[in-house]
Order: structure tokens, then sequence, then C-alpha cells
């Protein structure tokens, strides 16, 4: 008869452990810290968490989870005579959200109730962020909120000089955001108080990219700026061709984004140079799309209505997609897919290797906002006031 290790040998990790348990708990207990992602019993969860507009501080807008090739409604929301064109921030089952009217919503990702509503004077077009158990987003007044995330009350505002487009980042104890003011603000996170200023020569609608402590922002100055975070000072800054508001992508020491005269940078930050320029030979690619950005692949989609997959490397074409209308929506990327809204009113999904279409819902409303993916589901919302949960019905 085998022993219960030879027996072992010929079975795979998780039923190993399982014949170990069984047979000799205790000594289970103790070999179970040693095996690494073998849990008996249990499957890894999705992601629950998309706190800042392009879910990771860097910009990336990459998700390491499945999401379904075909997306079906799992709850809608509408908005009587609403309208949205931020994205979602969504922490643990609830999803953040606000409207064009001046309201904050707080849903149950589950079912789609409404926990709580936040109401300001005016609408919000920038994207909700949230840092342990607060909400921080800007308004189209100017004013910067801090807003407890469990029932919505708020706890403090600061106001800057024009309206805010640029979702919130967060660095050590502070947040950090821009205004169409020029000004890249840094606050005190608990308090409101203002830690520094730093002011550019125009509108900065683009939210702050950080990778260590530089913070990246593109703005309508028509140059990339390099900020010290610890101190508010420039480090350094490349010019651009034109204004944008794209949010940058980080990849290593680049960081890459579309602007308004529809040229695509990836710039070297670190020695301040631009590594490549894309240019559509096709066509004018004005880009107000964030870039996703993963191994091989850069994606944005642009005012053409097309939406492009670059190669990180040098800038090449890896394929393109034709959408029927303008794609000023950013893509996210769900492992081997990508995930895009258009002003048609579709969310698009495609191969991620070849750009070929898999599937495509159609909204109610134009997408301007950008996809927001947690646990398995995606939270966008369109121009007639409707909050949509897509995913897979049991």
């Amino acid at each position: 008869m085998k022993t219960l290790f030879e027996f072992a040998s010929v079975l795979s990790p998780p039923r190993v452990l399982a014949a170990i348990v069984f047979a000799f708990p205790v000594f289970a207990f103790t070999l179970s810290a040693a095996l690494p992602c073998v849990v008996v019993g249990q499957e890894s969860k999705p992601n629950s968490q998309w706190h800042v507009y392009r879910g990771t501080p860097d910009g990336k807008a990459y998700v390491d989870q499945e999401l379904p090739e075909k997306l079906e409604v799992m709850w809608e929301y509408p908005v009587p005579k609403g309208a949205f064109e931020s994205t979602a921030a969504i922490n643990d089952g609830i999803v953040y959200i606000g409207d064009l009217d001046g309201t904050l919503f707080a849903f149950e990702l589950e079912t789609g109730k409404v926990k709580w509503e936040f109401k300001a004077e005016i609408g919000f077009v920038a994207a909700p962020a949230f840092h342990e158990d607060r909400i921080f987003v800007g308004n189209l007044d100017g004013i910067f909120y801090c807003v407890d995330a469990s029932n919505g009350s708020e706890i403090w505002k600061h106001e800057s000089g024009a309206e805010i487009d640029s979702g919130a980042n967060f660095y050590g104890e502070n947040v950090i955001y821009g205004s169409q003011d020029a000004s890249l603000y840094c606050l005190n996170r608990k308090t409101g108080a203002v830690v520094w200023t730093h002011t550019l020569d125009d509108q900065i609608r683009c939210s702050p990219t950080i990778v260590e402590s530089r913070c990246f922002v593109a703005g309508c100055d028509g140059m990339l700026h390099i900020i010290d975070l610890d101190t508010g000072n420039k480090l350094g800054g490349v010019q651009i061709d034109s204004p944008t508001g794209v949010t940058p992508a980080a990849i290593g020491d680049v960081v890459c984004f579309g602007t308004e005269q529809a040229s695509f940078y990836a710039v070297n930050w670190k020695k301040q140079t631009i590594e490549w320029q894309f240019d559509d030979a096709n066509g004018s690619a004005s880009t107000r799309s964030s870039p996703a950005v993963t191994d091989g692949h850069i994606v944005f989609g642009a005012r053409n209505g097309m939406v492009y997959s670059l190669n990180p490397a040098n800038g090449s074409i890896n394929w393109t997609f034709e959408a029927r209308r303008p794609v000023d929506s950013s893509p996210v990327i769900a492992r081997q897919r990508v995930y895009i809204g258009a002003d048609d009113g579709r969310m698009y999904v495609l191969n991620l290797s070849d750009g070929k279409l898999v599937s495509e819902k159609e909204l109610n409303g134009k997408i301007v906002g950008s996809p927001a993916v947690a646990d398995g589901r995606l939270i966008v919302a369109t121009s007639r006031g409707v909050v949509y949960c897509l995913g897979k019905k049991e």
C-alpha cells in the first residue's frame, strides 16, 4: 500500500493539501503556511476596488480579472432629466458617481439601491476618488469636496478659482487635484489645509498621474509637467504640440498620452525626452480618451471614431477598430479584452490581441465618462442620466 506522501506525489497541489488535512490536520496547518496561493475549496475573488479615475495612481486602467465577453445589464438607475460625464469610484461593494445636476450618488454595487445622495450647487464632471472612508471630488463651480463615504455628509471643502475636471489622486497624507484656474493643489486629506500649490501657464483638465514621488500633468499649455510631490516644485517638462486634457498613463520610465492636435506621445520622464510620437496618416485623431496600458499594448480612442492599439516600444500600430461615432470615453483592459464606450451609445468589447469585435452593448445615451471595474462588474453612466451595472447574470 502506498504511503500518504507517495500518493500525494501524483496529485495536484490543492489535492495534496486536502489529503494531508484529512490524515494529519495538525501537520497540515503548518504545511499550509508554506504552500502559497493554495486554499482548499476557495477561488480567488476579483478586485473589489476602483479608487481613482484610471483605477490606479499610475493611470494604467488595467485589471487582472475576467469580465464577460457579452455584457448584460445587472441593474440600471435612471436619473430624471439627469446627465453623466463622470467616471465612478468603487470600494467594497459601493459605487460613487456624480452627475451634471450636482448630485453625488452612492449605490450598492450588488443591487443598484441608492445608499445616500450628496447635493452640491452645481454639477460634477470629475471622477470621485476614494481613500480611507472618504470621497474626494471637485465640481464645475471650482469647489473640491471631502465627503464621508458612509453617509454622504460634508467633512470639508476647498475652493479653487475655476471649474474642476480633474479627478483626485493621493500621495502620503495628501490629496492632489488640478483646476482650470491653472493650479495643481496638494491638500491635507484630513483637514483640507493647503500643503502647496503649483501654478502652470494654462488650465489643468487632466487628472494627476503619480509614480513614486513624481506627479505628471499634461496641460492646456502644451507641456508635460513633472512635479515633485514632496515640495510642489517643478522638476522639468517636455514640450508637446498642443493642449490636452488627457490623463497620462505610466509604463516604467515612460508616460503616454494624446493631444487635441492628433498626436500621441510617449515621454521618458527620467530623461525628459520624447521616446516616440504617433500621428495617424489616415485622418485627424484628436484625442480626449485617456490610454489604458498593458504588456505590448497602449489602447485609446479618438474623435475620428477610431480605437487604436500601439506598441509601447516604438508607437507602431498593433491594430485599429472603427466605432460609429467619436470615442471620447477612455478604455479599460481586463486581461485579454478591451472595454470602451463611444458617442454612439455602445459599449464595445474587443480582443486585446487583434482588436476584433467580440460584442457590443447599446445603452441609452452617449458614453462620455469611462468604465470603472470591480467584483467582475463594469459601471458606466450616460449622457441621458442612466447609471448601468454590466456583467454576467447567473
